[in-house]
């Protein structure tokens, strides 16, 4: 079994507030079709009670988003199906999708083996539950789950609800610059967050079209955490070109390749 596992940009992001520890956000994910990762399960040469994960990864493996999915899809199925096939299988991943970029690599790869993995052993969980699942693994893994082109999130992650628009041609440039997601949040969060909330600006993007926003509007009004980002990676500052946008919490900046938007970097 072989799946591909997408990238996604954020076309807006918006903090709305912190719950629980956590900061909510309001934002359009839209995934990119052309930059995607690739996982397959792939027979071992022997069995083996280690969950075994092959590709070129800078985390450790009890560190890695699929690891972190395997072990949550046991304990919430609590099916023996599941380790069963995963003594004769591991996992092989090929890396495509930058880590450390605003681009959900890691998330889209643990809804992507959430997925996969239901389907190879007809666990006959919904998209719900493996949301739910998804959600104790990362914020942006629930809408790589609903499998959405594009959709408004918001919550921690946990609402994604599908924005009917036309796909849009996405191309992206990551620096080499590796944003740690945490410490840009912190650094909002110490700088940035208010009460002075513009809950009518969110209300009129999330009803916008992608396209719309993306000629109406600059990426600091678009991204909340792009200023915090620069204040830790002042490089960024350097990367950036008029017409780009800038995903999560960075490092990728993005742009659409159609000269409508008044920037054609193809």
């Amino acid at each position: 079994m072989r799946r591909r596992s997408f990238a996604k940009v954020n076309i807006f992001l918006k903090i709305t507030g912190t719950r629980e520890g956590y900061h909510t956000l309001a934002s359009r994910f839209m995934r990119v079709n052309t930059l995607y990762d690739e996982i397959a399960f792939i027979k071992k040469e022997s069995p083996s009670e280690l969950f075994e994960i092959e590709g070129d990864f800078s985390c450790k493996t009890q560190n890695n988003s699929i690891y972190k999915a395997y072990n949550a899809l046991v304990l919430k199925s609590k099916n023996p199906k599941i380790k069963h096939f995963f003594r004769d299988y591991k996992v092989k991943v090929v890396k495509n999708i930058p880590e450390f970029a605003g681009l959900g690599g890691g998330s889209s790869n643990a809804a992507t083996f959430l997925l996969m993995a239901n389907e190879a052993l007809s666990l006959d969980l919904d998209k719900g539950e493996l949301s739910s699942i998804g959600a104790t693994i990362g914020a942006d893994v629930p809408f790589f789950i609903y499998e959405y082109e594009s959709a408004n999130v918001s919550g921690i992650g946990e609402a994604v609800e599908p924005f009917d628009e036309e796909a849009l041609d996405i191309d992206t440039f990551t620096p080499p610059i590796k944003c740690d997601t945490a410490k840009v949040y912190q650094r909002y969060r110490e700088n940035y967050l208010s009460d002075n909330i513009d809950r009518g600006l969110i209300e009129e993007l999330s009803k916008m079209r992608s396209k719309e926003i993306l000629t109406k509007y600059d990426l600091k009004i678009l991204n909340d955490l792009y200023e915090p980002a620069c204040d830790l990676y002042p490089d960024l500052k350097r990367y950036h070109e008029e017409g780009w946008f800038f995903s999560g919490s960075g490092s990728t900046f993005f742009w659409i390749l159609n000269p409508n938007l008044g920037s054609n970097h193809g």
